[in-house]
């Protein structure tokens, strides 16, 4: 697919979301917000992409988060409130979009203010070892809300409220990170999209539709209690068992084959 401010591409069942717009350190203006829900949609409806690779243009930064400058010669902001609901800057990641195949984020650089949002709905993290992490958005007099409330799901809440307070003045490191639980893993700079990659290969070997049902019932057991989140996936697992994955995977096993997966039909 063409974008104007994305790179995309597929490649044995991995696709590569690529932010580029690295003259403004792949932040993010209307254009690319809407772009970002296309390319997710694209994913939903593609029978050939398993997993998701997502990163940003340059070496510098992931994303730095709304382009102000941006967003105020469009007009977007008028002073008087928060954006509406239904803005595009609420649907630039894969959760916010409910597409439920893996994403991993390789975070190259600065991930900061709306760009924490890629991070907080990320499945697995791979952060360059020059990253760092920080929220301006007190500083520049903006509640720090909604990147904080998605991080506080995975991280300890002091972690949190240091990025959401300090406002920039002081930046997580990549081991910063790695010690508080927001990155899976460090790696050199030049081994961040070759590990990511090995990762994705890993994870495009098994049933699309195994993978994408497992993630939906993690994630959206975070939004209820455990005892609601154990009935619902044991739903989920019941529903699954008519699925064909459910018996090739055993079959493949018994025969000492690779497992033929159907392709995830999103549901």
């Amino acid at each position: 697919m063409d974008f104007e401010t994305l790179l995309y591409q597929t490649e044995d069942r991995v696709t590569t979301i690529t932010l580029n717009r690295p003259e403004r350190r792949n932040a993010f203006n209307s254009l690319m917000a809407r772009e970002l829900a296309q390319a997710w949609q694209a994913i939903k409806d593609d029978p050939n992409t398993t997993c998701v690779i997502l990163t940003g243009a340059g070496e510098k930064a992931l994303c730095t988060g709304v382009d102000v400058e941006a967003v105020v010669a469009e007009g977007g902001f008028d002073g008087t409130g928060p954006p509406a609901e239904d803005t595009p800057f609420l649907h630039i990641t894969a959760i916010q979009n409910a597409c439920w195949k893996p994403v991993i984020t390789a975070v190259n650089g600065m991930c900061c203010g709306g760009g924490l949002h890629f991070v907080a709905d990320s499945d697995l993290i791979v952060a360059a070892d020059n990253a760092t992490f920080f929220d301006t958005h007190v500083k520049l007099g903006v509640i720090s809300g909604l990147e904080p409330v998605g991080l506080a799901r995975r991280i300890p809440l002091e972690a949190v409220l240091r990025l959401a307070l300090l406002g920039g003045s002081e930046r997580m490191t990549a081991e910063q990170a790695l010690a508080v639980g927001l990155v899976g893993e460090v790696v050199p700079q030049a081994e961040l999209m070759p590990r990511a990659r090995e990762l994705a290969t890993m994870i495009s070997q098994h049933s699309p539709t195994a993978l994408a049902r497992s993630k939906q019932a993690i994630w959206q057991s975070l939004q209820v209690g455990l005892d609601e989140a154990l009935k619902n996936t044991w739903q989920t697992i019941r529903q699954h068992t008519a699925h064909p994955d459910h018996s090739e995977g055993p079959a493949a096993m018994v025969e000492k084959r690779q497992p033929r997966w159907a392709p995830y039909d999103g549901k």
